[in-house]
Parts: C-alpha cells; structure tokens; sequence
C-alpha cells in the first residue's frame, strides 16, 4: 500500500468518488472500487482504508473530511462497518485483495495474492464478533452454496481487543453410532 499515491475523493450523494483518470487506474488495478461512467465509486469499508491509511483526501461540498468523521456518517447506515473495517484492514496488511462479498451472507470475497484479474477469488469471508451467535443451519447452508462454487468458506472471528482471528470452515458429517448408545443405556 506505501506505493498507492495520495487520492483525492468526494463525497457526491452518499458515495465516495474519484474522478483523477490516473488515480482510478492506479486503484482499480489494486483492487479497489467499481468503476462506473469513468469514475471510480469506492465502497465505505475501502474509503475507511484509505483514510486511515492516509491515502485518501476526503471531501463533502469543499470541507474535508477525516477518518473519525466518516466512521460516524458509515454507523448510521450500516451497524457493522467497524468489523468489516477490521476485517478488510487486516486482509489488505495481510497482502490481499479484498472485495465486497456477493451474497450467501458473505461479507467479503478474497483473492489469493497475485492472482487478482487472473483468477475468480478464492475465499469468501464472514465476519462475526467475539460472543455474537449464529445459527448453525444458517451456517450450514451458506458454507455448502460455497463449497458447490469451489470457494473456501472462512470466518472471521474479531476479539474484543480488535484483534483478527481466522476459521476455515469444511463440511462434517456426524453419523448415529447406535451400538454405543445402546451400550452405554444398559446398566
């Protein structure tokens, strides 16, 4: 990320927008953003990033704004921006390309490093906090939609301290083993 150049993105009807020819270049083959009508519309949790990795100069109608101020504006709108800021922060450290998920209740699709604009990617990411519950059905179903899509199903646990910690998810059977029970309930 020391190579990006600094952006200058505003902030036109509740999306963040680059508008440099060279700069939606530049970011796009990193990775981030769509582009659309030749600008480049960065996703909240990227603009986070970008901010807070000093990259990115943030402006609404000519008044800056800073990584604090646009956290805020996200909350509003969507409750878990800081985890999925967590989550994309420590992939794009880890190296990664990072993208918005695409359904299943995925979070974020992650590319394996060097393989981003060659490949499909390769891992799709949930995020949970530490002590939040999910249904295992729910789990279930969405980690065999992956799996049938050749995708790694991951979860990604954010302890309290905001730390990141990573669960690759595979299927199990479980098989009845009656024998046992049968032996077990005679006394």
């Amino acid at each position: 990320m020391e190579e990006t150049p600094l952006v200058n993105g505003e902030i036109i009807s509740d999306q963040v927008c680059i508008s440099d020819k060279d700069m939606i270049h530049e970011l796009d083959q990193k990775g981030f953003g769509e582009i659309e009508k030749e600008k480049l519309f960065l996703k909240q949790f990227e603009t986070l990033y970008l901010l807070y990795t000093k990259r990115l100069i943030l402006k609404k109608n000519k008044k800056q704004i800073d990584f604090n101020s646009f956290m805020g504006i996200c909350q509003k709108t969507d409750f878990d921006i800081l985890t999925k800021f967590l989550i994309y922060r420590d992939l794009r450290n880890r190296g990664y390309v990072v993208k918005d998920g695409f359904g299943f209740g995925s979070d974020f699709r992650v590319y394996e490093r060097g393989h981003y604009g060659e490949k499909g990617a390769k891992f799709l990411i949930f995020g949970l906090n530490e002590g939040q519950q999910e249904k295992m059905g729910n789990l279930q179903k969405k980690i065999e939609q992956i799996t049938q899509m050749g995708k790694e199903p991951i979860i990604a646990v954010i302890e309290r301290r905001g730390e990141v910690i990573y669960y690759k998810i595979n299927k199990m059977n479980f098989y009845e083993n009656k024998s046992r029970m049968e032996d077990s309930f005679n006394l």
